[in-house]
């Protein structure tokens, strides 16, 4: 059960799919990714994989108690709920998982998700702290509160959040860990640091359609339009995955190099499958440079 709250708006705005915190739990996003810059881990998902590196043993259903599996129900319920974008619902459910089981990290983790889709950032931030006491090695906490943190432009506090997250043992989450560290980042302008977290969830994840834009993306504002070129093609060159940001990225960058004729083809499947889309009104005006 990942969250994402992966960004703004789409890639362009360094989110291809980021805006909730919750893409393998929910696939929020764009062009059919599946697959966003914000994601956080599945806490479940985590306690599985993490529990024998950590020296506990593997839980099983037959070591869970009826109220434990109670509040389990709930929390999924409440998962289910905050996917389908129906916040109060959610937030009653993972209220009376924590009511059953308030020892529940993962409960007040999809908490502080929903209080943040509220826009209620202390009430947010209070659940990321409370789930953190009480399991400070969970990287899907880890991670959700360092994107949280990143949107509030607590640019270090953030990064020492998505170290931890991505420094843990077995994290099945780790290029996605990588490629959000990577945006924030280049948000706070350490675009030095940001090309090497890019650069390693792509060598990590090279599938990924998110992690390719915003490395082309970050290539591309730094002058370096030959390797931009390689990784926005990544993107563009299935048309499933190419959506109007990343082909007007394609088009900026063919335009830079001087390639009128890759620069033209793209342009054509823009006004075609995005007729109406603010790039393609930039693209008519000429806008390269904005």
């Amino acid at each position: 059960m990942r969250y994402t709250p992966w960004m703004q708006g789409g890639w362009a705005r360094l989110a291809w799919a980021i805006a909730g915190l919750m893409t393998l739990l929910v696939v929020a996003g764009c062009a059919g990714t599946g697959a966003g810059v914000g994601q956080a881990q599945s806490p479940s998902t985590r306690q599985d994989m993490t529990s024998s590196a950590a020296g506990r043993d593997i839980v099983t259903s037959s070591d869970e108690t009826e109220v434990r599996r109670r509040a389990r129900i709930r929390l999924e319920l409440a998962g289910a709920y905050f996917g389908r974008g129906q916040l109060t619902t959610a937030l009653d459910e993972v209220k009376q998982a924590i009511a059953l089981d308030s020892s529940m990290g993962d409960a007040y983790e999809l908490r502080g998700l929903i209080y943040d889709a509220m826009n209620e950032p202390g009430l947010a931030e209070e659940s990321y702290r409370r789930a953190i006491q009480l399991d400070a090695r969970n990287g899907s906490v880890l991670h959700n509160y360092a994107w949280f943190l990143c949107q509030r432009q607590q640019y270090a506090d953030a990064d020492a959040y998505f170290a931890r997250a991505a420094a843990l043992p077995m994290s099945v989450a780790l290029p996605r860990t990588l490629m959000a560290r990577g945006v924030c980042q280049m948000q706070a302008g350490l675009l030095p640091q940001a090309q090497e977290s890019l650069k390693r969830s792509y060598e990590l994840e090279p599938g990924n359609p998110v992690t390719a834009f915003n490395l082309a993306l970050l290539l591309y504002r730094t002058g370096d339009y030959d390797r931009a070129r390689f990784y926005i093609r990544r993107v563009n060159n299935l048309a499933e995955r190419a959506n109007a940001e990343s082909l007007w990225l394609g088009i900026r960058i063919e335009h830079k190099l001087g390639n009128l004729s890759a620069q033209d083809d793209l342009a054509t499947q823009l006004r075609s499958r995005f007729p109406n889309a603010r790039e393609t009104t930039a693209l008519d005006l000429g806008r390269f440079d904005d």
